[in-house]
C-alpha cells in the first residue's frame, strides 16, 4: 500500500473459525469488526469482508484466496494453523499451502499479516499430561509458518507469542466453548 491510502482500506479475513469470528458473543465482537473499529480509531477508514470458514485448514486457503482476490483487498489477515494441528495435517503440506496463499496475495499487491498457529497447549480442555506435547507441536508449526510467511513477503502477527502466553495465564480469555478466544 505504498503512497496515499485509499478512501477505505479493504481488509480481507481468511483462514479458520477465529478469523470468521466464532466464539464472539455478538457480531460486533468478531475479529473483522474489531479490527475495522481499531483502524478507524487511528483515522484509517476500513471495510472488512470475511472469507474465512470455520474448520478450515491451510489446504483450504487456496479457495479463500480466489474469492478474496476477486474483491481486490488492500490488506489480508490470515488466521490459520489450529485445525491443521487438531486434525494432524502433514506439516509440510500445511506450511506449503500457507506459503502459496501468502505469495498469491502478495503478488496481487495485497499486504498480508498472518496470525500463525496458536499454542493449543493453553486450551483448557487439553489434558495436563499432553500439554507439553501439544505446545511443542504448536511451536514447531508456528516457527515454520513464520519462516515461509516472511520469505513470501508477509508479516507475522504476535511474533513474541504474547497472546498465547496471555491465554495460558488467563483461561477466562476463552469463549464458553473453551477453545476460541
Amino acid at each position: 500500500m505504498a503512497g496515499a491510502l485509499p478512501t477505505a482500506v479493504r481488509l480481507a479475513l481468511l483462514g479458520d473459525s477465529i478469523a470468521w469470528g466464532q466464539g464472539a458473543a455478538l457480531p460486533g465482537d468478531r475479529l473483522g469488526p474489531r479490527l475495522t473499529e481499531a483502524l478507524q480509531a487511528h483515522s484509517i477508514m476500513a471495510v472488512n469482508r470475511v472469507f474465512a470458514v470455520p474448520g478450515a485448514r491451510s489446504r483450504d486457503l487456496d479457495n479463500q484466496v480466489d474469492q478474496a482476490l476477486d474483491w481486490n483487498p488492500h490488506l489480508a489477515l490470515v488466521v490459520v494453523g489450529a485445525n491443521d494441528l487438531t486434525h494432524r495435517e502433514p506439516m509440510d503440506a500445511a506450511v506449503a499451502a500457507l506459503e502459496g496463499a501468502v505469495r498469491r496475495l502478495r503478488d496481487s499487491g495485497t499486504e498480508v499479516v498472518v496470525a500463525p498457529a496458536p499454542d493449543l497447549g493453553a486450551v483448557p480442555h487439553v489434558p495436563g499430561p499432553l500439554r507439553d506435547a501439544v505446545r511443542a507441536a504448536s511451536d514447531v508449526l508456528r516457527r515454520r509458518q513464520a519462516q515461509v510467511v516472511e520469505a513470501a513477503g508477509g508479516h507475522v502477527a504476535d511474533p513474541d507469542q504474547r497472546s498465547s502466553r496471555a491465554f495460558a495465564r488467563d483461561p477466562t480469555l476463552f469463549s464458553p466453548d473453551r477453545f476460541h478466544p
